[in-house]
């Protein structure tokens, strides 16, 4: 009788330890199961990264766009204030030359400033027509600096201008702009003056636009009230969209569209030989959080129009105007600055 109740509870034992084995099993199996979609996870995202970063690599060009000190005349940069704090200024020249097309002078010339926080932007348009002083040739059209002594010459120009270090200069083409819209699925741009001499309507106000709409939205200025001013602030409002909508979670969280976006964006680009592909990279993360109200377009101070005295028209500077933005910019103090050529 007591080997008869051993063996059944020996039994019993036997029975209630197969769940608890079972169970320890399982769980190993979705543990490795886990494990095994984590590194692939894991792999795949760093295998993405890696083919974005040799994108990149392989894309930007460098070249030496900064002036150099003791080189043609160039000194050294102006200091960096205190009150700049980490603040970055960026020089973004831009051209319409077509393929084929000859023609030494940049048609978009924006400085990107970056506040210390990070937390907002301003683009600052200089007119191509402003007429100012450019080291070595006297008085002039800002454009021409870049024809006289290409972006070193130019950066010169506006560091003179604005008293402000410009840390880092990109060049793109129109047409790299195009592929870039058409690469986040078209952009949504606020259109300030309604035109039609283009081959394309754009009425007051937000527009959806693709690659081709956008182009020709950059390019018309002489269905404009102020011609190339009006042109000038349609090429930041698309700036300020395109920034807008690559920095966007329907852009950054979609692998196929941010391929896309880092092929357009750099296959056309020339920067900087001290802006590394991880200096970019870090300062694209770093913008990652801002919205509409957190970038700010303005148009450098002017008077009014003239004539040059070789009959060429020109943009008249503002003088006690561009001195405030250099304050402000020098001061990463824009949010208190008031843009003097829009109307209230």
């Amino acid at each position: 009788m007591r080997v008869l109740e051993q063996f059944e509870d020996a039994r019993e034992a036997q029975n209630t330890s197969r769940p608890r084995t079972r169970g320890r099993r399982v769980r190993r199996v979705l543990a490795v199961v886990l494990a095994i979609v984590l590194l692939v996870v894991v792999g795949g995202t760093a295998a993405y990264l890696l083919f974005l970063n040799q994108t990149v690599s392989n894309n930007v060009k460098h070249d030496a766009l900064l002036p150099t000190p003791g080189v043609s005349g160039a000194t050294s940069a102006p200091p960096r204030k205190a009150a700049a704090g980490h603040a970055q200024n960026f020089l973004v020249i831009g051209s319409d030359a077509r393929p084929g097309l000859a023609g030494g002078r940049s048609d978009v010339i924006v400085l990107v400033h970056v506040a210390s926080d990070k937390k907002t932007v301003t683009l600052v348009h200089f007119p191509r027509d402003l007429y100012v002083s450019v080291p070595g040739h006297g008085k002039d059209k800002i454009n021409a600096a870049y024809a006289y002594g290409g972006a070193p010459l130019l950066i010169r120009t506006l560091q003179d201008l604005v008293g402000v270090p410009i840390d880092h200069v990109a060049m793109i083409g129109f047409e790299g702009f195009k592929r870039m819209t058409d690469a986040v699925g078209g952009v949504n741009v606020y259109v300030e003056e309604a035109s039609s001499g283009s081959g394309y309507s754009f009425r007051k106000g937000f527009q959806q636009m693709n690659g081709a709409e956008a182009l020709a939205f950059v390019r018309e200025r002489h269905d404009l009230s102020e011609g190339d001013i009006s042109r000038g602030r349609r090429q930041q409002a698309f700036i300020k969209a395109l920034m807008l909508k690559a920095l966007s979670k329907d852009v950054l969280l979609n692998p196929v569209k941010l391929a896309q976006f880092t092929d357009a964006a750099t296959s056309n680009l020339t920067v900087d030989e001290k802006f590394s592909v991880g200096d970019m990279r870090k300062e694209a993360l770093s913008m990652r959080s801002l919205r509409s109200h957190d970038i700010t377009f303005i148009t450098a101070p002017f008077t009014g129009f003239g004539t040059a005295p070789n009959g060429g028209s020109i943009d008249i500077v503002d003088v006690p105007g561009m001195q405030a933005l250099g304050e402000a910019l020098q001061n990463d103090a824009m949010a208190g600055y008031k843009d003097t050529t829009r109307t209230p």
